[in-house]
């Protein structure tokens, strides 16, 4: 894939996804800038990449658009990463509006001002809501039920009013439930990698509802193509994605393949009470990201799942010796 943008800033670089955007973008040669603030992401997802010369890493809150200034000069491309998790924002909403919606807005003026020739938005299945039909497709009426969601959804609002007012090149990618190596395991992770963690551990798992809940699980090298095909395909100006295999796995049946993976026999798991705001099912309609960039997703869920139980096993050992 032929890169036209000499340099690029990635915002989140040192967290699960961002990391993986960061180090393809590295390998091919490009000027990357990993901003984080080091709240969720971690020095170590980057350690691999400390002796490209074309590797920068600054630790910087993008709600502080001061300091963010200082790494614009030269952007030609951003890759907004960065978001409050929606497994925090109901511990503190304030802070979370202020990184997705004010952080965003101060990107988006950055780029402007600065000239950036294309900036990828990173939003959320969660902006949807609850389906009102089936599967939800790009069009679906946008009813979010956390503050996650609408303060992602306000982020990309930002995004399409300086498309338009300014003919900024952006395009938003919504994610869903992304899996892979080097995704947060603590109790504010992913689920994945969470029911990864306790197993290895030995730890009961958790589930809250009764686990007919259903989830799209999605590759992250999948998801890195897709911030690259977004960013390199002139059709996707102004527009939005849903960024989703079309997987869809119960968590119930998520929890008995990582255990069957690991080799654990009749897991145990408690029961909880449903979580407020969570989504019982995702069913997404991913023609248009295929369609229109050529994006073609690992339909193998137990292979995406055996690649990054394997890597998990690994690092574990390592943080124990």
């Amino acid at each position: 894939m032929e890169f036209p943008f000499e340099k690029a800033l990635v915002t989140g670089g040192a967290g699960f996804i961002g990391s993986h955007v960061v180090e393809e973008l590295v390998k091919m040669g490009i000027d990357t800038i990993s901003v984080d603030n080091y709240f969720a992401g971690k020095h170590e997802n980057l350690e691999h990449l400390k002796d490209y010369p074309n590797f920068h890493e600054v630790e910087c809150d993008i709600t502080d658009r001061d300091e963010l200034a200082k790494h614009f000069p030269g952007v030609e491309a951003v890759f907004h990463q960065a978001a409050s998790k929606k497994t925090i924002c109901l511990n503190d909403p304030p802070r979370d509006l202020a990184i997705n919606a004010e952080g965003a807005f101060h990107l988006l003026e950055l780029s402007r001002d600065h000239g950036v020739k294309k900036f990828v938005h990173i939003s959320t299945g969660s902006v949807y809501g609850e389906a009102q039909y089936y599967p939800q497709d790009e069009k679906h009426p946008l009813v979010p039920t956390s503050y996650y969601g609408v303060s992602k959804l306000a982020g990309e609002r930002y995004a399409k009013c300086f498309n338009l007012l300014y003919d900024l090149d952006t395009t938003v990618l919504r994610y869903f439930h992304v899996y892979g190596p080097r995704q947060e395991s603590s109790d504010v992770g992913g689920v994945v990698s969470i029911f990864t963690r306790r197993l290895i551990e030995g730890k009961p798992l958790t589930i809250f509802g009764d686990g007919t809940q259903q989830r799209s699980f999605t590759w992250v090298k999948d998801v890195v193509k897709a911030n690259l095909l977004a960013a390199t395909t002139p059709a996707a100006k102004g527009e939005i994605y849903n960024c989703a295999s079309g997987i869809t796995v119960t968590i119930q049946k998520l929890a008995e393949m990582v255990a069957d993976i690991l080799g654990v026999r009749d897991p145990q798991i408690n029961y909880e009470d449903w979580q407020v705001g969570d989504i019982k099912v995702f069913n997404i309609d991913n023609s248009k990201i295929r369609g229109e960039l050529g994006l073609d997703f690992l339909t193998d869920f137990r292979k995406g799942l055996e690649m990054t139980v394997e890597w998990a096993r690994d690092y574990f050992t390592k943080k124990r010796a």
